[in-house]
Order: C-alpha cells, then structure tokens, then sequence
C-alpha cells in the first residue's frame, strides 16, 4: 500500500489521491498526541482520541511505500506532520528487538520498502543534512528498508515530483 502524508492545503489531497492508495492530512485540525501509550496496550494501533488520526497507526503500519511531503522548519518535519508521527507510535509494540545493530520497538505489521521525504520551503546546508539524517533515523526506526529525502524550493515542486 502507498501512503501520502502531507502538510499541503486540502485541495492538494484530490490530486494526490490518484498517485497513492491512502492519504493522510496533516492539518492541524487534530489532537497532538496525550503520551498516554494506550494505543501500544490497552488498544492496539487505534488511538483513543476519536478525532481523524484514530485510525492513522494502521494506516502508516501498513504502508510498503510512505510518502511525506512537509514543509521544512528548522531541518526538520511541520509541526502538523510531527503530531501525526507522534499519533502513530501504535504501529510499533512496546516490546524491543534489534534492527540493523541497534535496539529498536518491535514492528507490529512487519517491515516496509521505502520512505519517501519531499521536503519543500528554504533551507540551509547544515538543515539538509540534519533533515536527512532525521529521516534516515525515522526509517530504520520504523522498519523501512530505503529511505529518500528531496528537497524543492516549493510546495508545487514537491507535489510535482511524484
């Protein structure tokens, strides 16, 4: 399954939907996450804030192919994009295995192919590396066997690049 996670405005989502199987909105118009773990134990993958990231664990759990396109601030991901991120812990379990030589949680749907991060808006030198770094980080951390992290001068760009 290919997954779309974008900080654009609404309007990008019709056009993005036909180049992927899911998309998810990073709009603000959501919870930030409570830290309460219950989506790691007391209901897996499914947060218990009733809003429109109740089901984003499963969404992102399940995708071969993510795609995030996110503004960037500061060398790293949008605030909107972070609080998803932060939403889906659930895709991973409590419990700790070993991936690539270091501890990480257990994946509770398996590995994935790639991670995809189109990253639009200015940036420095130093916050492309930091960025790239972040992402690769991310990915092994999530079970993603690629990553690829590009950068665009603008949100129109990005989008073009799929």
């Amino acid at each position: 399954m290919k997954v779309i996670l974008h900080d654009l405005d609404t309007i990008h989502s019709e056009r993005l939907l036909t180049k992927c199987d899911a998309i998810i909105e990073a709009d603000g118009k959501y919870a930030p996450c409570k830290g309460c773990f219950g989506c790691w134990t007391k209901h897996p993958a499914e947060c218990f804030i009733k809003d429109k990231l109740h089901t984003a664990c499963r969404i992102l759990g399940r995708a071969d192919e993510l795609i995030i396109i996110t503004k960037n601030l500061y060398g790293a991901y949008s605030t909107q994009i972070k609080n998803v991120m932060d939403r889906t812990i659930g895709s991973s379990t409590p419990l700790c295995t070993y991936r690539k030589g270091e501890m990480h949680h257990t994946l509770r749907y398996g590995k994935h192919n790639i991670m995809k991060v189109l990253v639009y808006g200015d940036i420095t030198e130093q916050e492309k590396a930091t960025f790239t770094y972040m992402a690769k980080r991310n990915a092994i951390n999530d079970g993603y066997r690629e990553t690829e992290v590009l950068f665009f001068e603008s949100a129109s760009e990005a989008e073009a690049a799929l």
